[in-house]
């Protein structure tokens, strides 16, 4: 996994071997020999991991960090301390002003590379989400992110531990200090069942379950599609360096080391809840704003904007798989008529039934949109155009057969038809103006020939 990592220290035989064995497993290194130069580094470079001493003149590490953690420029870099200093107040303190890890020099080789991977591929996941969500609002789309606060870290925690007293006395802990609900299961079968059946935020697990494997369970934990979101965090003895390095390549976002410190604990469980927090209301932010930009705010379904580029990858992957693709062009009859005689409110309740009747006749996988005032696209991957004919004449005879119930006029229900036109992927019809041209045409007949009716657009072969 290739990333560029950003070595400070103020000696430069450090810098040059831990430049030597990063560049060894083939990561690109950036150095600097004090704060003030970190940061500005930092600034300039955005690397992908920070590695930072903690003794340096100037500007010690925690202060360098402190500073890097408060800037929206740099607070979404992760920061490993590598310090000789080992006091658990120390740990605590680094953890406190934003440090994601704190190794003790001289690092174990193997704890401080998996800590970098792992850390690595979450600043990847994070960077990801924030070059969409700078996107979405160099579009407009602005979700109203604000600064995340303490009391938005809240949540459920899983504690998978079979020492009933030490369970008990880190529950306590996590709900006395922590706006963290916690429950505690003693074995892997109760884990996962719970996770099933509950939304957990963090999972803590004891590496040495008596009656199953830690790490396998991490694993399954990680892998099960309940907890795919969920930060998970191993129990370890001191100096199991090993567990370490297995637990964060399997997926676990964090460890600590068994005798384990009350405040470093609550360090890194409050680290990983900001961490959640952060990429939640990312992942929100995107969410709205590609909601807004891509669905009709009258009907829910996706608009024009958004179901041309996907017609257009469908058709991409359509030819490259060899699969039929159907387009379907749906028209309201006389839909002016229903605005005229009552009103845009009355079209306005027969447009969102008559949407909501699409959602219920296709499948999950094909593609509803409204592209104009009473226009409707359907979009059907794997399905040729006599499939395609089913389905449309389902939906018609459905839009026929139960009339629109209306609350804004003195008439309680109105009769609506649909007119509409097929067409399918072909030699000669294979980008999306061709389809939709040749759908048209299809429902132009449609409403030529009388209305309430579905016609099929002929296939057409290569020019």
């Amino acid at each position: 996994m290739s990333a560029r990592i950003l070595v400070v220290d103020d000696i430069l035989p450090n810098v040059k071997l831990l430049e030597a064995k990063l560049m060894s497993e083939y990561y690109s290194v950036l150095t600097a020999s004090n704060g003030f130069e970190a940061i500005e580094v930092a600034q300039a470079e955005d690397p992908d991991l920070i590695l930072l001493d903690v003794m340096m003149p100037r500007m010690d590490g925690f202060e360098a960090c402190k500073r890097l953690k408060a800037d929206p420029k740099t607070a979404h870099i992760p920061v490993v301390m590598v310090t000789a200093l080992d006091q658990p107040t120390d740990r605590v303190r680094g953890l406190e002003v934003g440090a994601d890890d704190f190794l003790t020099k001289p690092a174990n080789d193997l704890a401080l590379f998996a800590r970098v991977r792992s850390l690595v591929r979450v600043k990847m996941m994070i960077d990801e989400l924030r070059l969409r969500d700078e996107t979405c609002r160099e579009l407009g789309f602005d979700g109203g992110y604000s600064d995340i606060t303490d009391d938005m870290l809240t949540g459920r925690m899983l504690l998978v531990d079979d020492r009933v007293n030490a369970a008990n006395a880190i529950a306590e802990t996590v709900k006395k200090r922590l706006n963290i609900e916690c429950e505690i299961v003693h074995n892997r079968d109760d884990a996962l069942e719970c996770i099933q059946s509950v939304t957990c935020d963090l999972v803590l697990i004891n590496s040495g379950l008596e009656s199953y494997d830690g790490l396998r369970l991490c694993s399954e934990v990680r892998s099960s599609p309940e907890a795919r979101g969920a930060a998970i965090m191993l129990m370890v003895d001191h100096g199991d360096f090993k567990t370490i390095s297995a637990s964060l390549d399997l997926g676990a976002n964090d460890y600590v080391m068994r005798p384990i410190d009350e405040n470093e604990l609550v360090a890194r469980l409050r680290s990983q809840m900001r961490r959640l927090c952060y990429a939640d209301r990312l992942r929100d932010n995107v969410h709205n704003s590609l909601k807004l930009a891509v669905t009709d705010p009258l009907t829910g379904l996706y608009n024009r904007r958004y179901a041309m580029p996907h017609l257009q990858a469908q058709i991409d992957k359509s030819e490259t798989d060899g699969h039929d693709l159907a387009v379907a062009l749906l028209d309201i009859d006389s839909f002016k008529a229903v605005n005229d005689t009552y009103g845009h409110a009355v079209g306005d309740e027969v447009l969102k039934e008559f949407a909501e009747r699409i959602r219920q006749n296709l499948r999950g996988m094909d593609l509803s949109a409204r592209i104009g005032g009473e226009e409707f696209l359907g979009v059907m991957p794997e399905t040729d155009l006599q499939g395609a004919a089913v389905v449309a004449e389902r939906l018609r005879a459905t839009i026929a057969a139960k009339p629109f119930k209306i609350t804004h006029a003195e008439k309680e229900f109105l009769d609506i038809t649909v007119s509409i036109g097929l067409s399918c992927l072909s030699p000669g019809t294979n980008t999306p103006d061709a389809l939709m041209q040749a759908a048209d045409e299809a429902l132009y007949r449609s409403k030529r020939e009388g209305r309430n009716r579905v016609t099929l657009a002929p296939i057409s072969s290569a020019a």
